[in-house]
């Protein structure tokens, strides 16, 4: 596939740009998990002694194309999150309205400790390496959306279908959780029309310094 061209700018990538991409996904990904292997099973540990529930929390996503995948986190949050959920924006007018904006909440009472931790330092994300494996998530990419999130995208949904949704992103290293929606919707189109390996390199290195300021992380 060769570029396509406006006023000499590229508009889309190269298929070798994009087979770039997911070759260095699937070397830095193998090598991550490798590294840190023995830091995932002590979280896991951790995770199963605080409560006796299950260590990962798979949560229907969707990917490239539409497709719906199972998007892998360690859990952070009660084993009866789902119903803790729904009990709390039955009650809670104010969370409500917070979930209806930007499907979070900023103290959310279903979240453990432990999980907490994992969250502010962004550890809960180590096991969708095993979707960059997969093929169904890449390194960078917009963040995957739960079905609900389509109609915030409207006419640029397919912008997002056209690419593996990531761990990180423009999104992640530009305040995450403190940036409003719409936002992010424009920040995850402005990646599928630009990305390149050297979009992708340059927001994997700007990756470490937002985790470590655990800016808009909750």
């Amino acid at each position: 596939m060769s570029q396509v061209r406006d006023g000499g700018r590229d508009l889309y990538p190269s298929a070798m740009s994009l087979d770039a991409c997911r070759a260095l996904d699937l070397l830095i990904a193998l090598g991550v998990l490798i590294f840190m292997a023995p830091l995932m099973i002590a979280i896991a540990v951790a995770i199963k002694v605080q409560d006796g529930g299950p260590v990962l929390f798979g949560h229907g996503r969707l990917g490239r194309g539409g497709r719906t995948f199972r998007c892998w986190k360690f859990r952070s949050m009660e084993i009866d999150a789902e119903a803790r959920l729904a009990a709390l924006l039955a009650r809670d007018p104010v969370a409500r309205r917070e979930w209806e904006a930007d499907h979070k909440l900023r103290r959310d009472p279903r979240v453990t400790p432990l999980g907490a931790f994992l969250r502010v330092t962004s550890l809960d994300e180590f096991p969708q390496l095993f979707n960059v494996l997969s093929g169904e998530m890449s390194l960078v990419g917009p963040r995957p959306i739960v079905t609900a999130e389509v109609g915030r995208y409207g006419r640029w949904f397919s912008r997002y279908c056209e690419v593996r949704p990531g761990i990180t992103g423009l999104w992640q290293v530009s305040g995450r959780n403190d940036v409003d929606y719409r936002r992010r919707v424009a920040m995850d189109v402005l990646y599928t029309k630009t990305r390149s390996p050297h979009l992708y390199l340059k927001v994997l290195l700007a990756t470490v310094p937002a985790v470590v300021s655990r800016n808009g992380s909750y």
